[in-house]
């Protein structure tokens, strides 16, 4: 567990530092049988991608708020770890507020949330969440296709400015928190679930609420763990949910 680091980014170097080759993210969607792994260093590769799309061709500012209108995904990860890059303050989607792209300055969307995301006034990126990343067969109006934008972006990233760790990081469920409050979260709950460096953890929680994005990213990214995303796990026999249990041998 990195002692020092302040902010969500800073975890992530610290991961990239340590063990590039690691895996950091395993995600399965049961309802369609992907899989997919990403070390240390692709999902750092991912980030800088999409930072540098959200800080170069969508104009993101610190300070600035992102609706996440996505479920439990390795790319929604992807962009949490984007908005912690460059300052931009992540809202993930709230069940319980309509309006939370209404009230955003750039929305994120998946293929279910189109509708609800055209609320927003700024920039709007989609998300097909289909295998490997792919594209939407037909871009949805008035979106940017994740898919199309991000490969061309950039291998690394340089922040216009530096991730303030006082600054507003995440909105979660109506409640707010700084870079360095939601680290010091993060390993508190790493603690508390007895994570330790190279070990993997399950988790079948969306991330609309803390405890899913907790425990699906940040506490194992701060204890220097991995984490299998399994969220429709629960549409496997019991059988074969223990069989992926010990297959990703997480604890």
């Amino acid at each position: 567990m990195n002692p020092t680091a302040a902010t969500p980014a800073a975890l992530l170097d610290a991961a990239l530092a340590a063990d590039p080759a690691r895996p950091l993210v395993t995600y399965y969607d049961d309802t369609t049988g992907e899989r997919v792994e990403l070390s240390v260093a692709t999902f750092a590769n991912w980030v800088a991608k999409t930072a540098n799309l959200l800080q170069g061709d969508l104009a993101a500012e610190p300070g600035d708020r992102l609706a996440l209108l996505l479920p439990a995904h390795w790319q929604t990860a992807v962009w949490l770890l984007a908005c912690a890059a460059t300052g931009v303050t992540a809202v993930p989607a709230d069940p319980a507020s309509p309006d939370t792209a209404a009230a955003a300055d750039l929305v994120v969307s998946g293929p279910d949330a189109l509708e609800r995301a055209r609320a927003c006034t700024g920039e709007r990126v989609a998300l097909s969440l289909r295998p490997l990343g792919a594209r939407f067969p037909q871009p949805p109006e008035g979106f940017l296709d994740y898919a199309v934008e991000v490969p061309g972006q950039g291998d690394r990233f340089q922040p216009y400015a530096p991730a303030d760790p006082d600054a507003p990081a995440l909105v979660v469920a109506g409640a707010g928190m700084t870079a360095a409050e939601l680290v010091a979260r993060a390993r508190a709950d790493a603690e508390a679930g007895a994570l330790a460096p190279g070990s993997r953890t399950l988790s079948t929680l969306g991330y609309d609420t803390w405890e899913g994005l907790s425990a699906g990213l940040y506490a194992p990214l701060a204890a220097g763990a991995g984490v299998v995303l399994c969220p429709y796990l629960d549409r496997l026999p019991p059988a074969q949910q223990e069989k992926r249990r010990a297959d990703e041998h997480v604890g």
